[in-house]
């Protein structure tokens, strides 16, 4: 077994646990943990399919790269959502202080 294999093989295991979890759990922060935990194994393979071939594919690592940054936002986009929706805003330094009088 080669070692693009092998890493194609983590990969998609790793997505089918963010799957199976994206299905089962019901808590908004486990969810966007097993979305994320998906899109690594998306990743993952990728990377394996760019190393496949000598030199490697630089379009398939741009698009990791690239795909990275916009899971990283996303995440944290869905933080916030998830947070608003929960009610757990958190107050200003304004708000915390008490008034001087």
């Amino acid at each position: 077994m080669s070692s693009s294999l092998f890493w194609m093989i983590i990969g998609a295991a790793l997505w089918l646990l963010g799957l199976h979890g994206l299905l089962t759990l019901r808590q908004a922060l486990r969810r966007i943990i097993a979305f994320n935990l998906m899109g690594s194994g998306v990743f993952l393979v990728m990377i394996a399919l760019a190393t496949r071939s000598q030199p490697s594919d630089p379009l398939l690592v741009a698009l990791v790269v690239t795909g990275l940054v916009v899971a990283i936002s996303a995440t944290a986009l869905a933080l916030r959502l998830a947070s608003v929706a929960h009610g757990s805003q958190p107050q200003s330094q304004e708000h915390q202080q008490e008034p001087r009088q």
